[in-house]
Order: C-alpha cells, then sequence, then structure tokens
C-alpha cells in the first residue's frame, strides 16, 4: 500500500510540476505577445505575468513539497525539529504568495473600482491568518522540541501495552 500512495503522490507531483511550467511558459508568452501588440495595455499584462508566475512559483514548491515529503520520505519516523522546518518552508512560501497575490489584485482593483478591494483585504486577513498560525505552530513545536531534548518527554512510540494502545508520551514530569 505504500508503494501505491508513494506512486500517487510522485504522478500528482509531476502533474503539478507540469502545470506550473505550464503557467510560466504562458506568463512568459503573454508578455511577448503583449509588447508585439501596438497599444497594449503592457501595465495590466505585467501584473495578470505577476499573478501567473506567483501561482506557478505555490503550485510548484507544492509539488516539491509532495516529492520531498511523500515520494522520498515516505513513512520513515522523522524527528519533530525536521517535520517543523519542512513546514515551515512550505507555509513561507504559500503566505509570501497570498501576500504577493493580494498586493498585485490591489493594484489591479485600485484602477478600476476601488468598491472591489474586498478581495484583496480577505487575501490579506487571510494571509496575517496563515502567519499567526505558523507562528503559532513554531512556538507549540519548538517548546515541545525543548521537551524532548530535556528528556520530559519520551520522542519513542511504545505499544506494548497489553489492550494494544499507546503508552503515555510523559517519560517523568516537566521541569520549568
Amino acid at each position: 500500500m505504500e508503494l501505491v500512495s508513494r506512486l500517487a503522490f510522485l504522478l500528482v507531483s509531476v502533474i503539478l510540476m507540469l502545470l506550473a511550467a505550464g503557467l510560466t511558459g504562458y506568463a512568459i508568452y503573454s508578455v511577448v505577445t503583449t509588447f508585439q501588440t501596438p497599444h497594449a495595455a503592457t501595465d495590466t499584462a505585467m501584473l495578470d505575468v505577476i499573478g501567473y508566475l506567483i501561482i506557478a512559483t505555490a503550485v510548484f514548491d507544492v509539488a516539491k513539497y509532495l516529492l520531498e515529503e511523500e515520494v522520498a520520505r515516505g513513512q520513515e519516523r522523522r524527528r519533530a525539529s525536521e517535520v517543523r522546518k519542512s513546514l515551515t518552508k512550505f507555509m513561507s512560501t504559500m503566505v509570501i504568495a497570498v501576500f504577493l497575490e493580494a498586493l498585485v489584485v490591489i493594484f489591479k482593483v485600485a484602477r478600476d473600482d476601488v468598491n472591489l478591494l474586498l478581495y484583496p483585504t480577505a487575501l490579506i486577513v487571510a494571509g496575517t491568518g496563515m502567519m499567526l498560525g505558523l507562528g503559532l505552530f513554531q512556538r507549540l513545536s519548538a517548546s515541545v522540541e525543548r521537551d524532548i531534548e530535556r528528556g520530559a518527554i519520551d520522542d519513542t512510540e511504545d505499544e506494548d501495552r497489553e489492550d494494544g494502545k499507546p503508552r503515555g508520551r510523559r517519560s517523568k514530569p516537566a521541569q520549568p
């Protein structure tokens, strides 16, 4: 079953990378055709290209994350610090993409209809929420890592109980 899972993640990753490459190619094509067209609205076209490239980067990062975490590593056991660093890199890229997309949409919408600024404002609020959530995750996972290093939490999973349920994770009381 693990092989099927890895193959599925590999297939999805490759498709996402191809789609990201397609978006990048379309962005380049769009820039070239805009500059070849007389009297074209190059400012709007450039903002569109930036949006395509931001989305392509985010899609590529998702594909890279799936390849690294699900295909290459699979189900092997990882330390909490490795998971935290990997997830932090991934989420940081997503947060940056959300903020950049909000910025692009603000420039687009501000010219046409200021009443449409609700969407980019919602993107900024969502990006801020993502950043706050990432900060909370960092804080909580770092404290767990410190507890593991001090020996307050047993980092091994022990399922030797007769009823098959895992034992408690605390090996001794946490010391301040």
